[in-house]
């Protein structure tokens, strides 16, 4: 998956810079673009986040270009709803070409090609897995998740500490009741044992 990179699909030919595609079979690594030829897999997904100063290029040429080097589904957001009605849209390479993709009774889109499905969330687009119906975390809310885990884990450590605390404390009581009760009962002993020592000296 990458975003952003300049995607060359032939050469001596000028590039496109998809907002973000997905590709299989190709190494995992860092790239500031993506040539065709040299990686041998074409993207299966691109999302364009398109505006009205992108939306000629977006649906016109780009979607030519996709169309012909076998993006599977294209799909295209305009976050601010500046000309798109809806504004998310997705399209699926068929023999005929790009079908537009139905939508869903609660707005979104499936995609069949990433097991995702796209909707619109104020004027970001939320990715939900279809299977579990999970909603994959924008990156503040994996840190925010993070952040609950690790007080979580602190406050669950420190009910640990508090719990073995008192449970020493409780168990050091229990050593100084037994310890006590012990010398007691062996001053008992010991005063039982010099009271009949008395009575013996004057019976």
């Amino acid at each position: 998956m990458g975003s952003n990179l300049f995607l060359y699909y032939k050469e001596r030919t000028p590039g496109i810079a998809p907002d973000v595609l997905v590709v299989r079979g190709v190494a995992k690594r860092e790239r500031r673009t993506f040539k065709l030829w040299e990686e041998g897999h074409a993207p299966f997904f691109v999302l364009e986040a398109t505006s009205e100063s992108t939306k000629v290029k977006d649906q016109n040429k780009n979607k030519t270009i996709y169309a012909a080097i076998g993006v599977e589904e294209y799909f295209l957001y305009d976050p601010l709803g500046e000309y798109l009605k809806p504004r998310l849209q997705g399209f699926r390479l068929t023999a005929q070409g790009y079908q537009l993709i139905p939508r869903r009774t609660d707005g979104s889109l499936a995609s069949t090609t990433t097991g995702l499905l796209l909707r619109p969330e104020g004027a970001r687009l939320r990715l939900v897995d279809a299977a579990t119906g999970v909603p994959l975390l924008w990156n503040e809310e994996r840190e925010a998740a993070r952040k609950a885990a690790e007080e979580r884990t602190q406050a669950a450590e420190e009910r640990a500490d508090r719990e073995a605390a008192a449970r020493q404390a409780a168990e050091d009581l229990a050593e100084k009741e037994t310890a006590a009760r012990r010398a007691a009962e062996e001053r008992a002993r010991a005063l039982e044992a010099e009271l009949a020592r008395l009575r013996n000296e004057h019976g």
